[in-house]
């Protein structure tokens, strides 16, 4: 397969729901888990296999993929499964995004109980298949190297659903619980039947960068992945649609699709704010600004946005992670107009300072002087900035209209 570079875009339609099993369907048609013997043979010890098999679902051809488990396997708590996440044969990246997806589930298993992560018995959760589900997820999706993942409102379906704490209702506790905070759509039905299980939902949580329709792109491939119950009016399928955003690398005007990445942070010291937003323009935001909020409780806090092309999503998330307290953050598609910018340099009693133009078409719609560039020229000068911001303002009409 062709391992995917700056620019490549996934879409996920999760229109009859999510699995981990559904996923590794849509990855292995792709041609990204050639890797997966290796990684079984890893496990041997847990004696569990790999079947992939083409099949159809309302006509629709797709492929299944059964992991195969001895049926008696001990409840795991999550230091157990963590441990053999860490001895699968994966990538360390693989392997630390795997940690993470059973971190989630542990923390929202945890918050339904009332119990700490650490102590969460896991059942379904922690038997052989969801562990080869996440690894082998974790596995394929770091295979295709797509810089962003939308993902499709999810189904979740309806009615109730069997689990080791009783009969459930659905949506499931779980997947409710691992949608909160990860910026991901999901909506009952279509179906009376457990369509969105908390593996898939925690795969989803952790490498989704965005959540809408199928963005505009040049598509190269599509997976297809079965899941295992059929529907009687649904296709029960994964679509996973890979290929290059439509706008990438363009400068020119126009609309483009383009995401807001924001956190709302209520416990961070207020001096360490302009840092971040400069780390934020330097890992490639578009722009980057604070919004003073009021939270539960009474708290003051600050939103903290970003907007971002498609090309720095992956970065700007990670400075908002590192460079603050947040504990999540979300995104949102948007659309940006932007209009053709273009630069001159003009002179001010021997200093230089840049000027930025912009134009609609053929009309120019608006100068500004850059603003680093006047305060260099003024310190140097000994004058005033605003007179420094008016001059070169004035030089640079001159040169474009004498």
């Amino acid at each position: 397969m062709t391992v995917l570079g700056e620019g490549r875009v996934g879409w996920l339609d999760c229109s009859c729901g999510v699995s981990g099993d559904m996923l590794l369907g849509a990855l292995d048609s792709l041609g990204a888990l050639t890797e997966l013997p290796l990684l079984i043979g890893s496990l041997a010890d847990l004696q569990v296999s790999c079947v992939s098999t083409p099949t159809a679902r309302h006509d629709l051809s797709a492929t299944s993929v059964t992991v195969i488990a001895a049926a008696d396997q001990p409840h795991r708590d999550l230091d157990d499964v963590l441990t053999i996440v860490a001895r699968a044969a994966v990538p360390p990246t693989v392997r630390e995004r795997a940690s993470k997806v059973f971190r989630r589930l542990a923390e929202v298993e945890g918050a339904i109980h009332r119990a700490a992560p650490e102590s969460v018995r896991f059942h379904e959760v922690g038997a052989v298949d969801s562990i080869v589900d996440v690894l082998g997820g974790c596995l394929g999706l770091h295979t295709i190297g797509l810089d962003e993942l939308v993902v499709s409102p999810i189904a979740l379906g309806g009615g109730t659903a069997r689990s080791a704490h009783g009969e459930l209702p659905v949506p499931t506790p779980a997947a409710l619980g691992l949608l909160s905070g990860a910026g991901l759509v999901g909506h009952g039905g279509p179906v009376d039947v457990e369509l969105a299980t908390p593996t898939g939902v925690a795969l989803l949580a952790e490498w989704a960068t965005a959540s809408g329709p199928m963005p505009a792109m040049t598509i190269d491939a599509i997976g297809v992945g079965a899941g295992s119950r059929e529907l009687p009016d649904h296709a029960n399928v994964v679509r996973l649609v890979i290929g290059t955003a439509a706008t990438a690398g363009r400068t020119t005007s126009g609309d483009r699709n383009w995401q807001t990445i924001e956190a709302n942070v209520d416990d961070l010291d207020p001096r360490l704010w302009p840092g971040v937003l400069d780390r934020l323009l330097a890992a490639g935001a578009a722009d980057a600004w604070l919004t003073p909020i009021l939270m539960k409780k009474g708290r003051p806090a600050y939103t903290v946005s970003a907007l971002v092309g498609p090309d720095a999503a992956g970065a700007v998330r990670n400075v908002l992670i590192t460079e603050t307290s947040t504990i999540g953050v979300r995104a949102n598609s948007v659309t940006k107009h932007a209009l053709e910018r273009s630069w001159i340099t003009v002179d001010v009693d021997g200093e230089k300072v840049r000027v930025k133009l912009a134009y609609d078409g053929d009309r120019r719609t608006n100068l500004a002087p850059e603003f680093d560039d006047v305060v260099a020229a003024a310190d140097a000068l000994g004058t005033p900035v605003k007179e420094i911001l008016a001059r070169a303002a004035a030089a640079a009409l001159r040169s474009l209209d004498g």
